[in-house]
């Protein structure tokens, strides 16, 4: 299928041509469909708590904080803002002033950002926003979400506010936060947080230990045709994308902790709205500390929310080839038969608490848990042209298939996502 030359190109990729040729067969043949039983709901298979079970589970994991334990929260925060303001970048292409703009326009004063906005309107904000303070261009962990009296913070900052909260180590003393980025942002993170780190150490009597990571080139995969082929670019070259974030298993399963938190950058909430997120996070580690042993394999609990018509994914219960069944988050593109995922209840707001280690403290190796056949194939384009693509196994998704997973209800009121530059308009993160 490839020639000496493309086998070269893929070996500079640090990728297997085995496992290529897998991918690209999947694409041609399809993956096996997933055998669902139902969605999991508070009749089958999430919990759903008590309060006198809440303040057992939270008093399990403070006194856990207090002792000499390494807690680590894991951030994927590679994700650049350009979706964000996706419709800014529209209005100034075609002048069109939709519901979305005149929002955006009538609440500048309203955004984290607004001083240094310098009083502009209109278009001339907009083009401040985007080619001044290029912030469709940043990463989005680096946008201001929130404003302070000391100053506006963006989620790179409430993430280390809220590790303060909940994610501490060394009996209080520590706080440890692993941010996956891409490569191109290495220089302006450490320059970020060379500058904010002493000031929060000092505020909140912590030591931090930051560091960060980025995708592998081995997880990106080959664009296929919709007969298996290779999809090639103009000059006849191999055409390569991400693998999503299934690809940060591997930057998972480098980091050493005897629990870690699993949270998306852009969920955060300022701190006077916080009180729910670090309750329940608390809560979850609790659970956590009573159920991770009780398999060997690794454990997760996942927070999961009413579903209120978010796009995503849920938790569902699926039977596995030798008839055991598993708890498992699904994509909607994973739930062949769409009427089971309309009686779906809950969703997925990406919450998890992870132990990767056994009894003996010897840590598992997560790519060993991984459920292949839960790839996903998705229809893309390139300059035009239609293409396939192979995605690994999500990083919640088939990726922890094989993980011993409990699903705990939170309230809607920890879930706060901003996907676009309007969300930071709304009641929660103002």
């Amino acid at each position: 299928m490839f020639t000496p030359s493309e086998i070269k190109d893929l070996e500079k990729h640090q990728l297997h041509v085995d496992v290529v040729e897998t991918q690209l067969s999947a694409i041609k043949n399809g993956l096996p469909e997933l055998d669902i039983v139902q969605p999991a709901t508070l009749e089958k298979g999430i919990r759903k708590l008590d309060k006198a079970q809440e303040e057992k589970y939270i008093a399990l994991w403070e006194e856990y904080e207090k002792e000499n334990h390494h807690v680590v929260k894991f951030v994927p925060a590679s994700g650049a803002a350009t979706r964000m303001f996706k419709e800014l970048y529209e209005f100034l292409q075609t002048g069109t002033e939709t519901p979305h703009i005149q929002q955006v326009l009538s609440h500048l004063n309203q955004f984290a950002f607004a001083d240094l906005l310098q009083g502009k309107q209109g278009k001339e904000a907009i083009e401040y926003i985007l080619n001044d303070l290029q912030y469709g261009n940043l990463p989005k962990g680096l946008i201001p979400f929130h404003s302070y009296p000391d100053g506006a913070r963006t989620p790179i900052l409430e993430h280390l506010v809220e590790g303060v909260q909940y994610a501490t180590s060394n009996h209080g003393k520590e706080v440890n936060i692993h941010f996956t980025i891409k490569q191109s942002d290495i220089e302006l993170f450490d320059a970020y947080l060379a500058k904010y780190i002493p000031l929060f150490e000092k505020k909140y009597n912590v030591k931090y230990n930051v560091t960060h990571s980025i995708q592998s080139p081995s997880t990106d995969t080959v664009a296929g045709n919709p007969d298996g082929t290779p999809f090639k670019d103009e000059n006849g070259n191999l055409v390569y994308r991400p693998g999503g974030h299934g690809a940060l298993l591997l930057n998972l399963n480098e980091i050493d902790a005897d629990v870690i938190f699993v949270k998306n950058i852009d969920n955060v909430l300022p701190d006077k709205l916080r009180e729910d997120t670090i309750r329940y996070k608390k809560i979850l580690a609790g659970i956590l500390l009573e159920e991770r042993y009780r398999s060997d394999k690794p454990t997760r609990v996942c927070g999961v929310v009413k579903n209120t018509g978010e796009p995503g994914g849920g938790p569902f219960i699926v039977r596995e080839a030798d008839g055991t069944i598993s708890y498992q988050i699904l994509e909607q593109v994973q739930v062949k038969d769409q009427n089971l995922f309309q009686k779906s209840t809950h969703f997925n707001p990406v919450d998890l608490v992870c132990s990767t280690k056994n009894a003996q403290g010897k840590k598992y190796d997560l790519t060993q848990f991984v459920d292949p056949n839960t790839a996903l194939i998705t229809r893309k384009s390139y300059k035009g042209k239609d293409l396939m693509a192979y995605e690994l196994p999500g990083l919640w998704n088939g990726s922890m298939a094989k993980w011993n997973t409990i699903f705990v209800e939170v309230p809607i009121t920890t879930f706060s996502p901003v996907k676009t530059i309007n969300d930071l308009l709304n009641e929660q993160h103002q």
